[in-house]
């Protein structure tokens, strides 16, 4: 029998050389690969998700302070949030936001003539591939918050 029928091969010098393991080179980089790439892609697909959310959020905010506080009265200040918190979830794929309105200085009435207006949404963001079973995408999911601030107009109306 010869070498080269033994599974063995000969170097340039004529010493042989045991060949059985050939081939699982590839078969390694192939399964660690895949061991590394799925949680790489799950985390790049996770961090995208938050970041769009997170822009969503800021967006929402600061647009959202700028119509409250240039508007002339209450009525018009909330449509005005409505028809932009509306806008800006449709946009972004924001889910149950939650708004909260604060001035600066706090006083009776929000907002007012010359205060700052503070508003704060908060929303979450369910990670991906994460069952609806035994309330896991509650625990699963990242909360996001954002506030905008901006100077109510001195032309606003109390009415």
């Amino acid at each position: 029998m010869t070498a080269a029928s033994e599974g063995r091969d000969t170097d340039d010098d004529g010493a042989e050389r045991d060949d059985t393991e050939r081939g699982s080179a590839a078969l390694e980089f192939i399964l660690v690969g895949l061991l590394m790439l799925v949680p790489l892609v799950y985390l790049i697909v996770s961090l995208g998700l938050i970041q769009g959310q997170s822009l969503g959020a800021e967006a929402a905010a600061r647009h959202i302070a700028r119509a409250v506080s240039t508007a002339t009265d209450t009525e018009e200040a909330r449509e005005r949030a409505d028809a932009v918190l509306a806008a800006v979830a449709e946009e972004y794929g924001l889910d149950d936001v939650d708004l909260s309105i604060d001035c600066t200085p706090s006083g009776a009435s929000c907002p007012r003539a010359g205060a700052t207006l503070r508003i704060t949404v908060r929303t979450a963001v369910a990670l991906p591939l994460v069952p609806p079973v035994l309330g896991l995408e509650q625990i699963a999911a990242i909360p996001i918050e954002a506030t905008g601030a901006h100077k109510v107009s001195r032309f606003w109306s109390e009415q």
